[in-house]
C-alpha cells in the first residue's frame, strides 16, 4: 500500500509508482495531510465527492483546504482555502470545473477548480448544511440542514423554494432521485415523501414500516435507476422499498456485530443498467460491508476495527471507493481488486422465487439474513405458504449443453431462442448478455500495461482525420486505438481501424476495458483472415461474400459486374464500418445482438443479406457514385427483414461455399494476458514497419535539417529585423531631434511674441494706470468741491433758517401788537357805542324803545359776526403769506410766481362786513359807526399786506444772493 503525504505542497503526484492494490484490502493509495510546522499535526479530511466521470474527486479538511485528486492523470492540486471547515461537498455540476462546498458558517459557496475563483455565494441556512444533492442535469441543487431544505437554481444561484417544517419534526435527508425529476424527503419521524421537482407537487408518501421491525431511519441510498430505496438506522436491519410499487418488499438482517448503520451506498455496475444489486453498508464498527441485495450474500468488506472508516463515497462508474478513515486520512480503493475473486465463475446457486400473497405480509415474511457462504432462504410464515422451486445444475447433461454454458449462469442456446423470439435482447440486460456471450476476461492488469504505454505515435493527430465534437469520446477512441496498436503492430497501420472501433467506443466510452476487449474479441473471431492480404482488403473474405451472393442472387451480381462494381465497393464498406454508417443506433444494437449470438460467419452473411434486401434500389443504380453513396449512407431498410434473411442464408447456403466451413468457431480472449495476434503477413508488416521507420527517420532528419535551416533563417530574419529596428530607431531619433528643434524654435518664437505682447500689455496697463490716477484725482477734487459746496449750502441754509426765524418772530410780534391795539380799539368803540346807545335811548321816544333795542341787539350781533369773519380772514391771509414766504425761502432759485393779485382782487377775496348787513335796516348812527370801523379795518388790512410784501421782497433778495454764490465759486 502506497502512502502520500500532502504536506505543504499545492500540487504533485498522488503516487510515485504504479499502484498494484492487493485483493485483500484493495487500497490503491492512502493520502494523509500532515503540517510541517514546529509542532506538526494531522489535518483531518471531513468530506469527499466524485465528479461525473468518476476519475476525479475533491476532498476538504477541517481547516478548509480543498484538494482535487485526478486519479486518471495521477495529480493533485490545492484549489481553494476557505479558512473554515467544510460540512458537505458536491462535484457533479453542469459546468464540470465547478463544485459546491457547504461551510461551517452555514453558507454555500461555488468555486471553479481551474480559475480557483469564487463563482457564487449562497446564504439562507440557519444551521449546518450536511447534505448537497445535485439534479442529474446539473441545473438544480438541494441543500439540507436539520431544520430546512432549500432548492437552488445553479444557473442563477438563486433560491427557488424552501422546505419549512415543524420544529418537532427534523429532516434526515432531502435528495434527487437519479435520472428522474423527483425529490425524496425523509424526516426524523420515518415519513418519506416524493415531490415533483418543477411544481413541488407531492406525488406519493411511503407507508409506515411494520411495527415489529420499526427503526428510525437515519441513512438512505437509491439505485441508479431510482427503483429501490434502502434505509437504515440504529439497528442491524435494512429496509428495501420498491418505489414503483411504493411498498416495503424486503428486510435484510445484518450480522449481529452490526448494531447501527452509519452510511449506505449502492455499488454501480456497467452492465446492470442502473438496477444496482450490490449495497455498501457502513456500520458503527467502522467496517463497510458490501452485500448482494438479491442473494443477501456478503461479497467483500473494507476497513477494520483498527483502521475504521468514517464515511465513504463510490465513483459513478463503480471503479473507485474513497473512504475517509477515522484517523483523518483518505483511502482510495480499487473495486476491481476487491471483486476479483467474486467475478470468477460462480458455484451452482440456489435462488428463491416467491409469489407474494395478497394479504399483508409481516416483517418475518420479508426478513432475510446476510451470509457469507450460501444463500439464506426467507423464513416462511405460518399463515401463508410460499411456493418455491430450486434451480439445480443438470449434472447428466451432454457435452453440447456444457458447450452452451456461459459465465454468470447464462446459456447460449436459451439466449438464441430468446433472441429469435423477440428479435433483440432487453436493453436493461444487453451489456450483461454481451459480456457473457463474448466471455470477456476483464484483464485489468494487462489492459493497464497497454494503456500505460501512452498514445501511439500513429494516433497522435487522430483529431485531424476524424474531427469528433466530444473531446471525451475522442480521448477514449485515441486510448483504445493506441492500446490495440500496442497489442499488435498490425493495427498501427490499419487505416479502417478507427471506423471499426468507433461504434464500440461510443457505446462503452465509460468502461474502456470492456470496450477494448469487445473490439479485440471482434477482431479475433469476426475479422478472421482480414489481414492476410494486408495492406489490401481481404480478397478471400470478399470472395466468400461474392460466392454466396452469386448463389442466392445472380441477377444482382451480374448487375454489379455490368457496371464494374466489385465486392470492394458493395461489401467492404459495410465490413470495415461494421454497418455503423448504414444503420441507426437501435438497428445496429439489434444486429449485433444476433452477430454476437451466432457463428462468426453470421457477419459475412449479413453483408449478403443487406445487398439482397436492397436489390430493388441497387438494380436502379447505374453510376458508380450512386453505389458508393448507397453503401456509405443510411437507407430505407427494415433491419428485421435483413436479420431474417441472414438466418435464411445461414440455413440454405451450400456447405462448399458456406463461410462457416472456412472460419473457425468462437474463441474467447485468454484470462490474465491477451493472446498474441499475428494473423497477418509479417514480412509485409515488418517491411512496412521498416519503411515507415526509415521514412520516419528521414522525416526526422528532414525535420532536423529544416529546423536548422529555419533556425538559421530565423536568426537571419531576426538580425534583419534587429537591423531594421535599429535603423528605424535611429531614423526615429533623428526625426525626434528635428522635431524637438523645431519645437524649440517655435517655443522661442512664442516666447518672443509673448514678451512683445507682455510689453504692450505693460504699456497699456501703465496708460490705464495714469488715466485711473487722473480720474481718481479729479474725482477727489470734485468730491472736495462737492463737500465744500455742501458745507456752504448748509451754512446758507442755517443762515436762511435763522433770518427766517427772526423775521417770522418779528412779523408775529408786530401782528400780535397790531391785533392787541385793534382789539383795544374795538373795545373802546364798543364802549362808546354803548354810551351812545344809552344816550340815544334817553332821547328816543318811548314807543321805539324796544324796537331800537332789538335793532341794536341785531346790529351788535352782526358786528360780532363781522368782527369774527374779519379775524378769520386776517388769520387765513397771514398764514398763506407765511407759507409762501417759507416756500420761497426753501426754493430761492425758482422763478418767482405772482402771489398776490391787484388790490381789488385781493380785497374781493376778503369778506366784507358791508355785505353782511342791510344798511336800510340799521340805525343811522349805527351805520355811521360801522362805516367808520370798516374804513379803519381796511386801513389796518392794507398795512398788514404791505408789511407782508416787504418781507417777501427781502426773502427773495436773500435767496437770489444764495443762488449766485455757487456760480461764483465754480468760476
Amino acid at each position: 500500500m502506497q502512502s502520500t503525504d500532502l504536506g505543504n505542497k499545492e500540487s504533485g503526484k498522488i503516487w510515485h509508482r504504479k499502484p498494484s492494490p492487493a485483493t485483500r484490502d484493495g487500497i490503491i493509495v492512502n493520502i494523509i495531510h500532515n503540517t510541517s510546522d514546529y509542532h506538526p499535526k494531522v489535518l483531518r479530511f471531513l468530506n469527499v465527492a466524485f465528479d461525473g466521470t468518476g476519475d476525479c474527486l475533491i476532498a476538504g479538511d477541517h481547516q478548509g483546504n480543498i484538494y482535487v485528486f485526478d486519479l486518471y492523470g495521477n495529480r493533485f492540486n490545492l484549489v481553494q482555502r476557505t479558512a473554515q471547515a467544510c460540512t458537505a461537498l458536491a462535484f457533479n455540476l453542469r459546468r464540470k470545473s465547478e463544485f459546491l462546498v457547504a461551510l461551517a458558517d452555514y453558507s454555500i459557496k461555488c468555486f471553479d477548480t481551474v480559475t480557483k475563483e469564487l463563482v457564487s455565494w449562497m446564504r439562507g441556512h440557519e444551521s449546518s448544511v450536511f447534505s448537497i444533492s445535485v439534479h442529474a442535469s446539473g441545473k438544480y441543487a438541494i441543500t439540507t440542514s436539520s431544520d430546512t431544505a432549500q432548492l437552488w437554481d445553479l444557473d442563477t444561484f438563486q433560491r427557488k423554494r424552501k422546505l419549512n417544517i415543524r420544529q418537532s419534526v427534523g429532516i434526515q435527508k432531502v435528495f434527487f432521485l437519479p435520472l428522474s425529476n423527483t425529490i425524496l424527503s425523509c424526516f426524523k419521524d420515518n415519513s418519506i415523501f416524493a415531490w415533483e421537482c418543477d411544481t413541488l407537487f407531492c406525488k406519493y408518501q411511503l407507508p409506515a414500516p411494520p411495527e415489529s421491525s420499526s427503526i428510525l431511519y437515519k441513512v438512505f441510498a437509491v439505485t441508479r435507476d431510482g427503483r429501490i430505496l434502502a434505509a437504515g438506522g440504529k439497528s442491524n436491519h435494512l429496509h428495501l422499498w420498491c418505489l414503483e410499487a411504493r411498498q416495503l418488499f424486503r428486510i435484510i438482517q445484518m450480522p449481529t456485530k452490526v448494531r447501527a448503520i452509519r452510511h449506505l451506498e449502492f455499488l454501480p455496475d456497467s452492465f446492470d443498467a442502473g438496477s444496482n444489486q450490490v449495497l455498501g453498508v457502513l456500520s458503527q464498527d467502522g467496517i463497510m460491508r458490501f452485500i448482494n441485495i438479491q442473494t443477501c450474500k456478503l461479497l467483500f468488506e473494507i476497513g477494520s476495527l483498527d483502521e475504521g472508516i468514517s464515511s465513504s463515497v463510490i465513483s459513478p462508474h463503480g471503479r473507485y471507493i474513497a473512504s475517509i478513515m477515522e484517523n483523518g486520512s483518505l483511502n482510495i480503493y480499487s473495486v476491481q481488486a476487491l471483486t476479483q475473486e467474486i467475478n470468477k465463475p460462480p458455484l451452482p446457486l440456489v435462488k428463491v422465487i416467491e409469489d407474494l400473497p395478497k394479504k399483508k405480509l409481516s416483517s418475518s415474511d420479508l426478513k432475510m439474513k446476510v451470509t457469507s457462504g450460501r444463500v439464506q432462504q426467507p423464513a416462511k410464515s405460518r399463515g401463508s405458504k410460499i411456493q418455491t422451486r430450486i434451480l439445480k445444475q443438470d449434472l447428466t447433461g451432454d457435452f453440447e449443453s456444457k458447450k452452451n454454458e456461459l459465465p454468470d449462469g447464462l446459456n447460449k442456446k436459451c439466449l438464441q431462442i430468446l433472441l429469435k423470439g423477440y428479435g433483440e435482447y432487453p436493453t436493461k440486460y444487453r451489456m450483461f448478455i454481451w459480456r457473457s456471450l463474448l466471455q470477456l476476461p476483464e484483464n485489468h492488469t494487462a489492459f493497464s500495461s497497454l494503456i500505460d504505454k501512452g498514445t501511439h505515435v500513429t494516433f497522435l493527430n487522430l483529431q485531424k482525420k476524424y474531427p469528433i465534437k466530444s473531446r471525451k469520446l475522442l480521448r477514449v477512441l485515441q486510448r483504445t486505438l493506441s492500446a490495440l496498436a500496442h497489442w499488435s503492430v498490425i493495427f498501427s497501420d490499419t487505416p479502417y481501424l478507427p471506423l471499426l472501433a468507433f461504434p464500440f467506443v461510443k457505446l462503452f466510452q465509460n468502461n474502456q476495458l470492456i470496450c477494448f476487449e469487445v473490439i479485440a474479441t471482434l477482431i479475433i473471431n469476426w475479422c478472421q483472415h482480414w489481414f492476410e492480404y494486408f495492406p489490401n482488403p481481404p480478397i478471400n473474405i470478399l470472395s466468400m461474400i461474392e460466392n454466396v451472393l452469386a448463389f442466392h442472387d445472380k441477377e444482382l451480381l451480374q448487375h454489379f459486374i455490368d457496371h464494374d462494381i466489385t465486392s470492394q465497393l458493395y461489401a467492404w464498406p459495410l465490413l470495415e464500418t461494421v454497418f455503423s454508417e448504414v444503420l441507426t443506433r437501435e438497428e445496429w444494437l439489434k444486429l449485433f445482438d444476433n452477430i454476437f449470438s451466432n457463428h462468426p460467419s453470421f457477419l459475412l452473411m449479413t453483408v449478403v443479406a443487406y445487398n439482397i434486401c436492397s436489390r430493388v434500389p441497387l438494380l436502379n443504380c447505374n453510376l458508380k457514385d450512386d453505389f458508393e453513396f448507397f453503401f456509405h449512407h443510411r437507407n430505407n431498410l427494415d433491419i428485421n427483414v435483413v436479420i431474417r434473411q441472414v438466418y435464411h442464408l445461414m440455413e440454405t447456403t451450400p456447405t462448399d461455399i458456406h463461410p462457416d466451413s472456412m472460419l473457425n468457431v468462437f474463441v474467447a480472449l485468454t484470462k490474465g494476458q491477451y493472446p498474441v495476434f499475428n494473423q497477418y503477413p509479417k514480412f509485409i508488416v515488418d517491411y512496412q514497419t521498416q519503411e515507415r521507420e526509415r521514412i520516419r527517420n528521414d522525416e526526422l532528419d528532414y525535420l532536423r535539417e529544416r529546423q536548422t535551416v529555419e533556425d538559421m533563417q530565423a536568426e537571419v530574419d531576426q538580425q534583419r529585423v534587429e537591423d531594421e529596428a535599429w535603423y528605424q530607431k535611429q531614423e526615429l531619433l533623428r526625426k525626434a531631434e528635428e522635431t524637438r528643434r523645431e519645437m524649440l524654435l517655435q517655443e522661442e518664437e512664442k516666447i518672443i511674441q509673448q514678451r512683445q505682447r507682455l510689453a504692450a500689455v505693460k504699456r497699456e496697463l501703465k496708460v490705464k494706470e495714469m488715466h485711473l490716477q487722473d480720474a481718481a484725482r479729479r474725482r477727489f477734487l470734485k468730491l472736495q468741491q462737492d463737500q465744500q459746496e455742501m458745507e456752504l449750502r448748509r451754512l446758507d441754509d442755517e443762515i436762511g433758517r435763522k433770518n427766517l426765524t427772526e423775521n417770522q418772530a418779528a412779523v408775529a410780534k408786530e401782528m400780535r401788537a397790531d391785533a392787541d391795539a385793534y382789539r383795544r380799539k374795538v373795545d373802546l368803540e364798543e364802549h362808546m357805542f354803548h354810551k351812545l346807545i344809552e344816550a340815544g335811548e334817553t332821547q328816543s321816544q318811548k314807543t321805539q324803545k324796544w324796537k331800537e333795542a332789538e335793532g341794536k341787539e341785531f346790529c351788535l350781533r352782526s358786528a360780532k359776526k363781522a368782527s369774527a369773519l374779519s379775524d378769520a380772514s386776517r388769520k387765513w391771509f397771514l398764514k398763506q403769506e407765511i407759507n409762501a414766504a417759507v416756500e420761497h425761502a426753501e426754493n430761492p432759485c425758482h422763478k418767482e410766481e405772482p402771489r398776490f393779485q391787484n388790490e381789488q382782487e385781493d380785497s374781493s377775496c376778503l369778506p366784507r362786513t358791508s355785505h353782511l348787513n342791510d344798511s336800510s335796516e340799521m340805525h343811522p348812527s349805527t351805520q355811521i359807526s360801522l362805516n367808520r370801523r370798516a374804513v379803519e379795518w381796511d386801513t389796518t388790512e392794507q398795512n398788514l399786506i404791505q408789511k407782508v410784501r416787504n418781507l417777501r421782497q427781502r426773502l427773495t433778495a436773500q435767496a437770489r444772493h444764495r443762488c449766485q454764490t455757487p456760480h461764483l465759486l465754480a468760476a
